[in-house]
């Protein structure tokens, strides 16, 4: 559960992140789309309101005969910190409903109806129709499917929608109410113990408050109690009496709930990565102020550059935070990439007889297969650039971002948006020279390992003493399998499965000392061609290029508008939300 409050802590702050931006639509899916919500679906009077109250714990929603529930009605609820949990509602101006018990999104729709009454347009039913299906259509959408007990599930409108929508059913939870109003002598447990109509989760029965209980101001909590009481007590519920009820429905959806956070993760990742790269390419677009003359320009300049270095180079020993992701590149991530590498099937007995065959052409090997053990080193070892590029690239997106954070710490920097941007601009032109070199550098090291092998691994192997054939066939089954292959003559016996397997050992423990040598020399390379460059050389060329501008270019270089000091003010903290909601999500994620 601790996890899960950390989720739903976590679905709280991206929440009213997007509520301070307006993130609510646009182009492309918004956050608000890719956070999960749930809607209540149903037909007219099947009781949607009230199970979305029992499971919310509070009596808030507008009643009445008819349609009540006009248009969606969409409840972003938030535990505050701090302070008591309200609503409001214009249904119920300036009072505050207060004591809520979930961080979600509600959205408590319309009643599907089956034809027009007098003063309805004839168009009513496909208009709500179609309304509730712009809602339950989206993938991140939970739908609750309300179906009165006292009607044939077979005429039930929710479950068909939902059928619809989502035919998988993994998004589609069925609640059955009104269990409690039933002709005497039937019940539901065809539906509710899924034989009457299954689903992947399970059917929960509901018992919401009576208009009677309404009326007398019957609380949720003394409703929950009363509604428990009855599936206690029922003959018919009682063995499913731990299973059924709105504590129960709101359990059973949190559990959902963070199987659904955590398969949205990346998605909001990447949505949140798009955000901050819009929002940088504004950034980027905007102006400076002029200086006296070019002396003073170029002075301001350079100044503003060596401030940001400064900054930049307290990130990476460790004075400001993010430089210690590097050393995570290759604590963490370089290992688990290696350990991933797929030397199990490159290795198998049937792929290494497959190389070893191809490689001895049309006549065997005679004493060891010289070829074969060379053709299955090459393509072991050339599985190692995989991890060893994705370790400069990552280094690399570390190097970008601490340039991004060092031009946004950088106080001096922040009046002069065009100089941010050329300086964003050529670290990262100098970044990607660095990398460069980088990928070429540590691509040789794994050349290297290809072109020359150590051959004292091998005669270490062939080393192990002669034994005669009795003692051999005496202890087969116990013998290592680094044992190199007896000299003499091959015959058909000795491509048996077991030689294979030897020569796959033997290449195997071969590969993992290549893999040792390698997780200690590409960090080394990694840090000498892009950490170290980039403190002593990242803006060497920009220097080089500004000291040859016009005055002109340098005036344009701190220009400043003072309208767009204030948009660049609403950038950055929109900046500033959208990474601090990434950082929390990688947080919680690896958890």
């Amino acid at each position: 559960m601790a996890t899960m409050t950390s989720l739903i802590g976590l679905i709280n702050k991206i929440q009213r992140a997007c509520t301070v931006l307006g993130d609510h639509g646009g182009e492309g899916m918004s956050l608000w789309e890719a956070l999960p919500s749930v809607a209540v679906v149903g037909g007219q009077s099947s009781g949607k309101s009230s199970v979305l109250e029992s499971v919310v714990g509070r009596d808030f929603l507008p009643r009445g005969s008819g349609i009540v529930t006009r248009r969606p009605l969409v409840l972003q609820l938030h535990q505050t910190e701090g302070g008591t949990d309200y609503a409001e509602f214009l249904h119920a101006p300036r009072k505050k409903f207060t004591d809520f018990v979930v961080n979600l999104t509600l959205i408590d729709l319309p009643g599907l109806t089956k034809v027009a009454v007098e003063g309805q347009p004839e168009s009513i039913v496909e208009d709500i129709e179609n309304m509730v299906r712009s809602y339950v259509e989206k993938p991140s959408c939970i739908i609750l499917a309300i179906s009165p007990a006292n009607q044939d599930i077979a005429t039930s409108d929710a479950i068909k929608l939902a059928r619809e929508v989502d035919p998988s059913g993994e998004r589609t939870f069925g609640v059955l109410t009104k269990l409690d109003l039933m002709d005497k002598g039937t019940n539901a447990l065809e539906v509710l113990e899924g034989r009457s109509y299954r689903l992947q989760h399970p059917w929960v029965g509901i018992v919401n408050r009576s208009q009677a209980d309404i009326n007398k101001n019957v609380d949720m909590i003394a409703a929950r109690r009363k509604e428990r009481e009855y599936f206690e007590t029922s003959p018919e519920y009682g063995h499913l009496a731990s299973k059924m009820g709105s504590e129960y429905l709101a359990k059973l959806l949190s559990q959902h709930l963070e199987r659904v956070i955590r398969q949205r993760i990346p998605s909001i990742i990447a949505l949140i990565n798009k955000n901050i790269d819009e929002i940088n390419a504004e950034l980027d677009r905007i102006g400076r102020p002029i200086g006296v003359d070019s002396g003073a320009q170029l002075y301001t300049i350079l100044e503003m550059c060596r401030a940001f270095e400064r900054v930049f180079k307290e990130h990476l020993d460790g004075g400001r935070a993010g430089g210690d992701r590097i050393y995570g590149v290759f604590d963490h991530q370089l290992p688990a990439a290696l350990k991933k590498l797929p030397f199990d099937r490159h290795l198998s007995t049937r792929n290494v007889q497959k190389v070893v065959s191809e490689a001895d052409g049309y006549q065997p090997h005679l004493i060891a297969p010289e070829q074969g053990y060379r053709r299955l080193i090459d393509g072991s070892i050339s599985y190692f650039k995989g991890p060893a590029e994705a370790s400069v690239d990552a280094v690399h997106f570390v190097l970008k971002e601490l340039v991004r954070k060092s031009i946004a710490e950088t106080e001096e920097l922040k009046r002069f948006p065009t100089l941010q941007s050329d300086i964003a601009a050529a670290a990262t032109e100098a970044l990607e020279k660095f990398r460069d070199e980088s990928r070429k550098t540590v691509l040789r090291l794994v050349d290297m390992e290809s072109s020359y092998l150590t051959v004292e691994f091998f005669r270490k192997l062939s080393e192990q003493p002669e034994r005669s054939a009795s003692d051999k066939n005496a202890s087969d089954k116990n013998a290592p399998d680094r044992n190199a292959p007896p000299p003499g003559p091959q015959n058909p016996e000795r491509f048996s499965d077991h030689h294979f397997r030897r020569i796959g050992s033997n290449v195997s423990g071969y590969i993992g000392m290549v893999c040792d040598t390698l997780k200690n020399s590409i960090p080394k390379a990694v840090v000498y061609c892009q950490v170290l460059a980039a403190k002593r050389s990242l803006l060497n060329q920009f220097y080089a290029h500004v000291g040859r501008q016009e005055k002109e270019r340098l005036g344009k270089m701190l220009d400043e508008d003072p309208q767009l000091m204030d948009r660049r003010a609403t950038l950055a903290k929109r900046l500033e939300l959208y990474k601090s909601a990434r950082d929390e999500i990688d947080a919680v994620a690896w958890k």
